[in-house]
């Protein structure tokens, strides 16, 4: 047993070949035989670092076989998201947090199991449409094609909150350069470590800061011009609820902000202060990053539309919030 709860298992040429169950079912002799497939059904069980559900499967030597000492939540799936708005141009969806926006290169080598058990939006997003055409016209049927989307940004996998897809090229192009023109009206509800006053943050971000990790940087021309519009909405037990309004959207732009700031967003373990200076720890309890994009405006690429969409803080975080208003 490992301090942090874990039992760790070195796969030997003595076990190889043998199912995972049966070896679950030997490292607890006396436990019900019932309990090794409770393991597996509460995603508790990891194989090389990967989950596996797979009671059944061989192991092979050399695998290091980890039994959590708590269970590994569900990946969210289709049933999590919720779609704002859809058109034949473009479809507005609120991400959950934990799901990536779309499959990275070395995802795409993933077995077609993994990928199944870890959807991207982008993968669910076509059934998720077609299921509700289909109930709208009071057909049960899957289309033979599902319809097309297309990603024209990102959201880290653990932020949550508003995207927007097109789902024709024309769509795509007027998208693509409305991010670009920096004219999407973007804001993000966020809560950060200690009580952050209204300010706007601007400076040039670069891949390497000087430590390996994105961040500000002194010449203009090694990074992008970065600007975020900071507001205190509640200041909380020693937190801050805070909306960042964006000018620019570069990749971490609010999380490398905030932290350089000395207020890094709670749950964020990659930044935790300025470079060359101590990490600020974190001991918020946060269930996870708390960023979510709480407001998503543009221009519809064929009408010309305003169009504005706003969504509230998701449960987990309000919840968050809630228990440090009791403290």
């Amino acid at each position: 047993m490992r301090r942090d709860g874990s039992q760790v298992v070195h796969v030997r040429e003595s076990n190889a070949g043998q199912l995972l169950v049966a070896l679950l079912r030997r490292l607890q002799p006396d436990a019900p035989a019932s309990e090794a497939a409770q393991l597996l059904r509460n995603r508790r069980v990891q194989i090389d670092g990967n989950l596996c559900e797979d009671g059944r499967r061989r192991l092979k030597m050399g695998e290091v076989v980890k039994i959590l000492p708590h269970a590994v939540a569900a990946p969210p799936s289709a049933d999590d998201i919720h779609v704002h708005f859809a058109d034949e141009q473009l479809v507005v969806v609120e991400k959950p947090s934990g799901m990536t926006t779309m499959r990275h290169a070395e995802e795409a080598q993933w077995s077609a199991r993994r990928q199944r058990r870890e959807p991207t939006l982008e993968d669910v997003l076509p059934d998720l449409l077609a299921q509700s055409a289909s109930s709208s016209r009071g057909k049960q049927r899957r289309p033979i094609r599902l319809p097309r989307v297309i990603p024209v940004h990102r959201l880290d996998r653990d932020t949550s909150g508003l995207m927007v897809f097109a789902r024709t090229t024309n769509a795509e192009r007027s998208l693509v350069e409305q991010f670009r023109e920096h004219s999407i009206d973007r804001a993000y509800l966020t809560i950060v470590s200690g009580e952050i006053i209204a300010q706007t943050i601007e400076s040039f971000l670069a891949r390497d800061r000087g430590d390996g990790k994105r961040g500000s940087v002194a010449d203009p021309s090694t990074g992008q011009h970065a600007v975020t519009h900071v507001r205190p909405v509640e200041v909380v037990n020693g937190f801050t609820l805070v909306e960042c309004r964006l000018e620019t959207g570069r990749t971490h732009q609010i999380r490398i902000h905030l932290s350089e700031a000395g207020h890094p967003v709670c749950g964020d373990k990659e930044y935790r202060g300025p470079l060359g200076q101590k990490l600020i720890l974190d001991h918020s309890g946060a269930p996870r990053l708390a960023l979510h994009a709480a407001e998503l405006g543009f221009e519809h690429p064929l009408t010309g539309e305003s169009l504005h969409f706003e969504t509230r803080l998701p449960r987990d975080l309000s919840d968050f919030l809630r228990k440090q208003r009791r403290t």
